[in-house]
């Protein structure tokens, strides 16, 4: 190791209980032992210090959704959140199935994003997937199985062509899987029965079914044990289906209406009870306007905010002894950025220099302490533990309560092709 460094956070207490220094330059870990000189010394004594989470499901709104959220205001709540990579979803207004408009969503978040991206290819029947694959989608989704806000539903035959085209392109499909019966949607108990945990398995099963040319397959927020059960590929779980449940509010409570809808209480348990069965956690953070969720019921739009409250309720978990901090690494960091193939963040030299570091202390959870634009939260007044500050690519990018932005990171997929990214003449 050089004699000098950016910067090294000294007495870390590593996940498996140890304690050294982390010596960091140029955006990587360099050591992990004793530290030397350094231009900025961190003392971490006491606190939690985890790698920053990789957050693949975001809806970051923008353009005309911006009342809702927009890149830096989304990004805001990730960094805030100890989050410091997000996957944006593809299902925009207007939605990108089509390369021009993928490029300006990356100009977009390359402008004004404090947290480095990536962005997912929406697929439709009309969606030219090679082109989206050369001009830098990371994946192909999230593919709607069942119609969700702002996303139609692909027929089975449709998914099965769009599978094999992926499959030929070395592509990831992220799937929405869910069944959904007919009937009136006015309150939470219908909304459970009318997008069943039994229809959500189903709707797994016929998307392998579907999946004849065997492409690479990812669930997106898995809401009930038995579909974790039934799936074959990687899957996801929210926050929102770990900790809420029907029973802990109102029936007509449309914060919390998401699809798929929060389960009965000893469905929750069941999920949580299937802990390490899950490949990874994921916000599908979705925010709407208090305006949006104030509404009847069966006109309010689906979906809640959660990517600054992810890490810190799972965190609160950790205080209580009820979740091990290696699984919680495991499952926001590291496999999130092995499923998209991007360097992983951790105290290894060469690892991608990015942490949170907390205080070990919960506190109750406020939604004017948070910084989506959208003002609300469905976690008020639950414990969670919120980083002190973040360091991204070696920086320090949030601290007590102030951003400091550097240029983000665009991580591209596999099939990027710089020259079709060209501003065209």
């Amino acid at each position: 190791m050089e004699s000098r460094v950016d910067l090294a956070l000294i007495n870390v207490r590593l996940p498996d209980g140890r304690r050294a220094d982390v010596s960091i330059r140029d955006g990587r870990v360099v050591h992990t032992g004793a530290s030397g000189p350094a231009d900025r010394t961190i003392d971490c004594t006491g606190k939690i210090v985890l790698p920053a989470a990789v957050d693949v499901h975001v809806h970051m709104r923008g353009g005309s959704q911006s009342e809702k959220e927009d890149w830096e205001t989304g990004s805001r709540s990730a960094l805030a959140g100890g989050v410091t990579v997000v996957v944006d979803q593809p299902n925009t207004v207007p939605p990108l199935t089509a390369p021009e408009v993928y490029r300006r969503r990356v100009a977009d978040a390359q402008a004004h994003s404090l947290c480095s991206f990536a962005i997912n290819s929406a697929v439709t029947p009309q969606t030219a997937v090679e082109e989206m694959w050369s001009s830098g989608a990371m994946a192909f989704g999230e593919t709607f199985f069942a119609p969700s806000s702002y996303g139609e539903a692909l027929s089975a035959s449709d998914l099965s062509l769009m599978l094999g085209r992926i499959r030929t392109l070395g592509g990831l499909a992220t799937i929405h899987a869910e069944s959904v019966r007919p009937g009136e949607d006015f309150g939470l108990a219908a909304h459970d029965r009318l997008r069943s945990p039994e229809g959500e398995r189903d709707a797994v099963l016929a998307v392998q079914a579907c999946n004849t040319a065997g492409c690479r397959l990812h669930f997106c927020h898995m809401s009930s044990a038995r579909s974790l059960a039934a799936a074959r590929g990687t899957v996801e779980v929210t926050p929102h289906h770990l900790f809420l449940s029907r029973e802990k509010t109102r029936d007509e409570d449309t914060t919390f209406k998401v699809n798929p809808p929060v389960r009965s209480e000893r469905e929750r348990k069941a999920l949580f009870a299937c802990w390490d069965r899950i490949d990874l956690i994921a916000s599908d953070h979705a925010p709407h306007t208090p305006a949006d969720k104030a509404q009847e019921f069966s006109s309010a739009p689906s979906g809640v905010p959660g990517v600054e409250t992810m890490v810190p309720l799972l965190l609160a978990e950790v205080l209580e002894k009820r979740l091990a901090l290696p699984d919680v690494i495991k499952k926001t960091s590291t496999a999130p950025a092995a499923l998209l193939g991007i360097p992983a963040a951790g105290f290894l030299p060469g690892d991608r220099a990015d942490f949170t570091i907390c205080p070990c202390e919960a506190v109750p959870i406020a939604a004017d302490n948070l910084h989506s634009r959208c003002g609300w939260t469905p976690y008020e007044g639950m414990p969670a533990v919120f980083p002190a500050i973040v360091i991204r690519d070696g920086a320090v990018v949030y601290e007590s309560g102030e951003f400091t932005r550097i240029p983000p990171v665009w991580y591209a997929g596999k099939g990027y092709t710089p020259a079709l990214m060209s501003p065209k003449r």
